[in-house]
Protein backbone atom coordinates (compact mmCIF):
# COMPACT_ATOMS: atom_id res chain seq x y z
CA UNK A 1 0.00 0.00 0.00
CA UNK A 2 1.36 3.42 -0.93
CA UNK A 3 1.90 5.95 1.80
CA UNK A 4 -0.31 8.99 1.70
CA UNK A 5 1.56 12.28 1.38
CA UNK A 6 0.74 15.68 2.76
CA UNK A 7 2.09 19.07 1.81
CA UNK A 8 4.07 20.95 4.41
CA UNK A 9 4.89 24.62 4.26
CA UNK A 10 8.50 25.44 5.01
CA UNK A 11 10.31 28.72 4.82
CA UNK A 12 13.25 29.27 2.47
CA UNK A 13 15.87 28.54 5.16
CA UNK A 14 14.19 25.25 6.09
CA UNK A 15 14.00 24.16 2.45
CA UNK A 16 17.65 25.15 1.94
CA UNK A 17 18.63 23.10 5.00
CA UNK A 18 16.84 20.01 3.67
CA UNK A 19 18.41 20.52 0.24
CA UNK A 20 21.87 20.78 1.84
CA UNK A 21 21.30 17.52 3.73
CA UNK A 22 20.32 15.87 0.47
CA UNK A 23 23.34 17.23 -1.38
CA UNK A 24 25.72 16.31 1.45
CA UNK A 25 24.40 12.75 1.27
CA UNK A 26 24.87 12.78 -2.51
CA UNK A 27 28.49 13.85 -2.29
CA UNK A 28 29.36 11.53 0.58
CA UNK A 29 27.41 8.42 -0.45
CA UNK A 30 26.39 8.90 -4.06
CA UNK A 31 22.70 8.82 -3.11
CA UNK A 32 20.60 11.98 -3.00
CA UNK A 33 18.01 12.22 -0.26
CA UNK A 34 14.75 13.92 -1.12
CA UNK A 35 13.16 16.51 1.13
CA UNK A 36 10.19 14.18 1.60
CA UNK A 37 12.44 11.28 2.67
CA UNK A 38 14.31 13.44 5.21
CA UNK A 39 11.03 14.71 6.69
CA UNK A 40 9.67 11.15 6.78
CA UNK A 41 12.76 9.97 8.66
CA UNK A 42 12.51 12.85 11.14
CA UNK A 43 8.88 11.96 11.87
CA UNK A 44 9.73 8.27 12.21
CA UNK A 45 12.61 9.10 14.58
CA UNK A 46 10.35 11.24 16.76
CA UNK A 47 7.79 8.42 16.84
CA UNK A 48 10.49 5.97 17.98
CA UNK A 49 11.20 8.32 20.89
CA UNK A 50 7.53 7.98 21.89
CA UNK A 51 7.10 11.75 21.78
CA UNK A 52 3.51 12.87 22.15
CA UNK A 53 1.94 16.32 22.11
CA UNK A 54 1.22 16.57 25.84
CA UNK A 55 2.23 20.01 27.15
CA UNK A 56 3.96 21.05 23.93
CA UNK A 57 2.98 24.65 23.16
CA UNK A 58 6.08 25.87 21.37
CA UNK A 59 9.11 24.84 19.39
CA UNK A 60 11.17 25.12 22.60
CA UNK A 61 8.81 22.71 24.39
CA UNK A 62 9.22 20.28 21.49
CA UNK A 63 13.02 20.62 21.51
CA UNK A 64 13.12 20.20 25.29
CA UNK A 65 10.98 17.04 25.10
CA UNK A 66 13.26 15.45 22.52
CA UNK A 67 16.41 16.41 24.42
CA UNK A 68 14.95 15.07 27.68
CA UNK A 69 14.21 11.70 26.06
CA UNK A 70 17.67 11.51 24.51
CA UNK A 71 19.39 12.45 27.78
CA UNK A 72 17.26 10.01 29.80
CA UNK A 73 18.07 7.18 27.38
CA UNK A 74 21.78 8.03 27.61
CA UNK A 75 22.04 9.11 23.98
CA UNK A 76 23.30 12.57 24.96
CA UNK A 77 25.58 13.71 27.78
CA UNK A 78 23.90 15.46 30.68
Amino acid sequence: MDKERVVTFLNRQEVDFLDKLGKDALFSTGLKLSRAKIIEWLVDFTKKLNINGDYIKSEKDFDDRILKVLINTHHLPR
